[in-house]
C-alpha cells in the first residue's frame, strides 16, 4: 500500500511476506500486486480460494550465504521459503488446485561477496523452474555487498551480470520461452545514499577507554548491535583534527555500541558524527525504546534539503495511548 501511495504501479510490486495470515495476502492480491508465497499451507489455501490469480513461489535453495547468520536466509534451517526437497508437494498443490505459478523466487542473504555462491544458487533455481510450465519470470532476490569503508570490497556486479545473463539466456532457450530476469537490489541501491547524524553529548574518559556518548542509541540505528555490522563514523565537526581512538556509544539503558576503539578525528562535546551506509535498515528499524523520540529525516534533491519526516514529540508517543479513568 505504501508503494502504491508512492506512485508505483501495482503490477510493478511483488509482495513477499513471511508467516503472515491468508487474509493479509488476500488484501495484497486485491490491490493487484504480484504475490510471492513461501509456505505450503498458505499456497494450498490461496490456490484453492483464488486459482485464477497467478502467484510466485519462494524457494529455499539450502545455500548458506550472507555477511553473518542473522542475514543468511537461504540455508536449511531458515524460516524463509519452501525447501527444494518439497518441490513435489508444490507440484501436487498446483495440480490439485489448478492454480497458476507464474514466477519462481529466491533470496539467500545479504552482503554476499562470492559470485560463485549466486551462480550456484541460480542453477538450483533453474532446475526448479524447469518443473513449472507457465512461468513469466525468475526472481533472484538480491544480497549484493556494498562497501562499508574506504577500500572495502563489494560484489562485482559487472562480472556477475555477464556470467548470469549468459546462463539465463541459455536457460530460456532450454525452457522454450523468453522469461523476465528480476532482481531486488534495494540495499545495494540506497545503503550508501543515507547518512545518520548524531550529536555528541559527553566525552567520557575511563581507566581504559574514551567513550563518545551520543544523543542516540540502537533505538535509532540497530544494525551494529543486531548484526555486528560496521558503519564508518566520521566527525563532520572536526574533519581535519588529529585522530584519536574512541568507542562510540548511545544513551540507551543497556549496551548500545556503534563502534569500539575507532580511530576518529578528535571529538569534543557538541560535535556531530556521521554514520555512513545508513540508507538501508536505519530509520525503518527504529523504535521508541526507552520512550525516546525518532529523529527527523531530510532528503536532498538536486542539492537542496527537504524535511520529509518530522522529529517526533511527546504528543507522538502519547497519541495512541488510552487513559483509563
Amino acid at each position: 500500500e505504501l508503494g502504491i501511495k508512492a506512485g508505483f504501479s501495482p503490477d510493478k510490486i511483488i509482495f513477499t511476506p513471511n508467516g503472515v495470515s491468508l487474509e493479509e495476502i488476500e488484501c495484497a492480491a486485491k490491490k493487484g500486486v504480484k504475490i510471492n508465497i513461501d509456505n505450503l499451507s498458505i499456497l494450498e489455501q490461496f490456490g484453492t480460494k483464488f486459482p485464477e490469480i497467478p502467484v510466485c513461489v519462494r524457494i529455499n535453495p539450502h545455500v548458506m550465504a550472507g555477511g553473518n547468520r542473522n542475514i543468511s536466509v537461504g540455508h536449511i534451517d531458515s524460516k524463509f521459503g519452501i525447501s527444494i526437497h518439497q518441490i513435489p508437494h508444490i507440484l501436487r498443490i498446483v495440480k490439485n488446485t489448478n492454480m497458476n505459478v507464474n514466477g519462481i523466487h529466491m533470496h539467500t542473504g545479504s552482503d554476499i561477496l562470492d559470485i560463485d555462491v549466486f551462480l550456484h544458487a541460480s542453477e538450483i533455481l533453474f532446475n526448479t523452474a524447469k518443473q513449472f510450465k507457465n512461468l513469466d519470470f525468475i526472481d533472484f532476490g538480491s544480497g549484493f555487498k556494498v562497501p562499508y569503508y574506504k577500500g572495502d570490497i563489494e560484489t562485482n556486479i559487472e562480472e556477475f551480470g555477464e556470467r548470469l545473463s549468459k546462463r539465463f539466456n541459455e536457460f530460456c532457450i532450454e525452457y522454450g520461452k523468453d522469461l523476465t530476469l528480476a532482481f531486488e537490489p534495494g540495499k545495494f541501491i540506497v545503503s550508501e545514499a543515507g547518512h545518520f547524524i548524531a550529536k555528541v553529548n559527553v566525552v567520557k574518559q575511563t581507566t581504559s577507554t574514551v567513550f563518545a556518548q551520543i544523543d542516540s542509541g540502537f533505538n535509532h540505528l540497530m544494525r551494529p548491535m543486531m548484526y555486528d555490522s560496521f558503519h564508518q563514523i566520521d566527525n563532520i565537526s572536526n574533519p581535519k583534527g588529529r585522530e584519536r581512538f574512541y568507542s562510540v556509544v548511545g544513551y540507551i539503558c543497556e549496551t548500545d555500541t556503534f563502534g569500539s576503539n575507532r580511530k576518529i578525528n578528535e571529538i569534543t562535546e557538541g560535535d556531530y558524527l556521521a554514520f555512513r551506509n545508513a540508507g538501508a535498515y536505519c530509520f525503518t528499524m527504529s523504535s521508541n525504546y526507552n520512550s525516546r523520540f525518532r529523529p527527523a529525516e531530510v532528503m536532498f534533491k538536486e542539492g537542496k534539503g527537504y524535511l520529509v519526516q518530522k522529529r517526533e514529540t511527546m504528543e507522538d508517543l502519547l497519541k495512541n495511548q488510552i487513559l483509563i479513568k
